[in-house]
């Protein structure tokens, strides 16, 4: 299983990723609260559901330290409870998919002196600008 970004969390948890963000999250929750399995619960009492760390990082959704206990006890719960583990890496792998698809460009403040990009995941890019007259 990939883990789970404490980045990812908190883009899904303050619904960055627009209405698949929010679908997603709405699934990790579904998830979460999700009784823990006895078995699991006797071998390792006093191990987080996730619930208080889901709760927290929905209190405070930019908090990358409340994200990264949530991935912690996501992870952990994971590590004990093999049904959980396969659940959540398909929820993470859909969400991945999902959220990773959606664009959202929007232009405004004015009139644009320059390149407008719109798009997803640009790197190492290289305006050459001609000069204007009045530059010179």
């Amino acid at each position: 299983m990939d883990p789970i970004t404490a980045a990812a969390l908190t883009a899904m948890a303050g619904s960055v990723g627009g209405d698949a963000g929010r679908k997603a999250w709405q699934g990790l929750t579904a998830l979460v609260r999700r009784p823990l399995r006895r078995r699991s619960a006797e071998e390792a009492p006093g191990v987080s559901s996730g619930e208080l760390e889901l709760a927290e990082l929905e209190g405070d959704p930019a908090d990358l330290l409340r994200a990264q206990a949530l991935a912690t006890a996501l992870g952990v719960r994971a590590a004990l409870d093999g049904e959980f583990r396969a659940l959540l890496d398909a929820w993470w792998q859909d969400a991945q998919r999902v959220a990773g698809s959606e664009v959202n460009n929007t232009v405004s403040g004015g009139t644009q002196n320059g390149p407008v990009l719109q798009g997803r995941d640009f790197s190492s890019l290289t305006f050459n600008m001609p000069e204007h007259e009045e530059d010179r």
